[in-house]
């Protein structure tokens, strides 16, 4: 290797007048062009060559924004690497003091007088929605990935995904996208009891080409080639291997309901099954709702979320069309290659009674639990859409299981801008308006709530526990767990796709997205915040998570003024 560049530099420099020479003609022309040919660039124009530095800066600012600049966005970076260090599981621990200290108002957690240890803390930290259903969810801890799409996120991304959920007992929501096959990347079926399967046996080629490819290459490829081998269609990806049968399958939707597992199989994650207002993944040849391809994807999931807003997307959800491949068109049944666009209002959300007309709907078809997510900027509409629940609750009819507060600030892959911060409180102050309608009208202790927004560490947890939710959604932390850099190129509507292969269909890019390694870390991030929960709870004196409650925190703003008691602080506030 040292030899080879003693040769090339040699080269180099016997032949320098030349490649020196190659250089200035090579700005000659780019000079030329600049101000004489091309047309796009006023800049150019007027600054030839060197114009073109501003363009090369600017592509710079955004990828190395974030080594270089203090961190705006979350507290502090402080709590990023938190997540990188969690994920990576080593000890995560600070000396002399943080980097970028804490500014302006913020909550301040309550420490006891007398502390607990670690180990008089529960283990017990699940929660459980719909106690009334015929089949309620106990989720194993108050965690929960929140929505990302199958789409929105590579096919090796949502894989890792359901490696963390299956492994570390971390609650996954489908998001918009609807269920698919990489959600169910865990599942080792019977294959001679899967009728609800689709299930293509391998063949001697498809054999040869898989042990050449395994041998030579690495199983991904051989996995690759062998999928080639056994199906050489568009949607071929769409079919799982299962390593135990040595067979690929997808689920067979055309199958009478009769055939599907009576219970979730016990080898995928638990799941939430997140409806849009594009009814994807539940809709029939027109578009419409279907009942039972609903009851069929609820065979897999534990319970249903609505979306009818989201933090930074109070529009319907978008996917660009470079995202939408085969494989994402055959999951929702849209067409390959076109942009998809959800409508703004869910089909079923025209009024507050309709949309809670169908939730009823959902619960008797399943069994299971069935929420809503929702976005508040407005105390008065909480109060309204709370009254009415109570009434239904009067009248013995169903109510929801549950209710996810988003924050304004609440993160999208692809969101217009004039909405990102520009509709919705933030977390603590939605969350706040929502838990005291729901106890004002005496529905509190039936409708859990799930809060998400620039969620990362343990303490950032506990506080939003304390403010009153039941469980809580982060996406952001668990992207950067799963090795997300936070390049801000997720969309697929501009020109650059997602360097580490996560958030993009790109297949060159995909290709290097390590499943297996980046499950794990994922899992890691999740059980290392459940653990860094508990430490916290211990400081405070609390044995169980859910004992919880406002009385745990103080306020103090920006001037100085600190609120032991929380309500008065946020009746202060809000003028309620």
């Amino acid at each position: 290797m040292i030899d080879t560049l003693h040769i090339v530099w040699s080269i180099f420099i016997d032949f320098i007048e030349f490649f020196l020479l190659l250089g200035f003609i090579g700005l000659i022309m780019l000079y030329v062009y600049d101000k004489h040919v091309q047309r796009r660039h006023a800049l150019l124009i007027n600054y030839p060559v060197i114009g073109r530095m501003r363009y090369f800066f600017e592509a710079l600012r955004e990828p190395l924004r974030q080594y270089f600049a203090e961190e705006t966005f979350y507290d502090s970076k402080d709590k990023v690497d938190w997540v990188y260090t969690a994920a990576k599981d080593k000890p995560n621990y600070k000396s002399f003091s943080v980097n970028q200290p804490f500014s302006g108002s913020r909550f301040i957690i309550k420490h006891a007088t007398n502390v607990l240890n670690d180990g008089e803390v529960s283990d017990d930290t699940s929660v459980t929605f719909g106690e009334n259903r015929e089949f309620p969810f106990v989720s194993h801890t108050p965690i929960i990935r929140s929505a990302m799409s199958d789409g929105a996120l590579s096919p090796e991304a949502v894989r890792a995904f359901s490696i963390a959920g299956a492994n570390s007992n971390l609650t996954i929501n489908t998001g918009e996208g609807s269920l698919t096959s990489n959600h169910l990347f865990t599942h080792q079926p019977d294959v001679k009891n899967a009728k609800y399967l689709e299930v293509v046996k391998s063949t001697p080629k498809a054999e040869l080409v898989f042990k050449i490819g395994e041998f030579f290459f690495n199983r991904s490829s051989a996995l690759k080639w062998y999928r080639t081998a056994l199906l050489n269609k568009k949607t071929q990806n769409t079919y799982i291997y299962a390593p135990n049968s040595h067979v690929l399958f997808r689920v067979n939707w055309k199958a009478p309901i009769e055939d599907f597992p009576k219970e979730v199989p016990n080898d995928i994650p638990n799941m939430i099954f997140q409806m849009s207002s594009g009814l994807y993944g539940v809709r029939d040849e027109n578009g419409k709702f279907d009942d039972l391809r609903y009851q069929k994807v609820m065979k897999f999931c534990r319970m249903t979320e609505i979306k009818i807003a989201q933090g930074a997307k109070q529009t319907g959800g978008k996917l660009a069309a470079a995202k939408v491949t085969a494989d994402v068109a055959y999951y929702r049944g849209v067409e390959e290659g076109k942009n998809i666009f959800s409508p703004n209002r869910f089909p079923f959300a025209d009024t507050t009674k309709h949309l809670l007309d169908f939730v009823q709907r959902l619960q008797k078809l399943s069994g299971k639990p069935v929420g809503f997510k929702i976005v508040i900027s407005d105390a008065t509409a909480v109060d309204e859409l709370a009254q009415e629940i109570a009434a239904r609750k009067a009248q013995g009819k169903n109510i929801p299981d549950f209710i996810s507060v988003d924050s304004g600030e609440g993160g999208s892959a692809t969101a217009p801008l004039e909405l990102m911060e520009s509709v919705g409180l933030t977390t603590n102050n939605a969350l706040y308006v929502l838990d005291t309608m729901l106890k004002k009208h005496n529905i509190r202790r039936d409708i859990k709530i799930i809060a998400s927004g620039k969620i990362l560490t343990p303490d950032d947890a506990i506080i939003t526990l304390s403010m009153g939710a039941d469980a809580i959604g982060i996406a952001r932390g668990f992207m950067m767990s799963g090795g997300c850099i936070r390049a801000q190129m997720c969309s697929g509507f501009g020109s650059h796709v997602c360097p580490v292969g996560m958030a993009t269909q790109d297949k060159k890019k995909r290709a290097s997205y390590l499943v297996v390694k980046e499950g794990k870390e994922i899992g890691n991030y999740h059980t290392n915040l459940i653990k860094g929960m508990k430490v916290v709870c211990a400081v405070m004196g609390i044995e169980k998570m859910s004992n919880l409650q406002k009385s745990n925190l103080t306020f103090k703003n920006q001037n100085g003024e600190i609120y032991f008691d929380i309500d008065k602080y946020f009746h202060h506030k809000f003028h309620m």
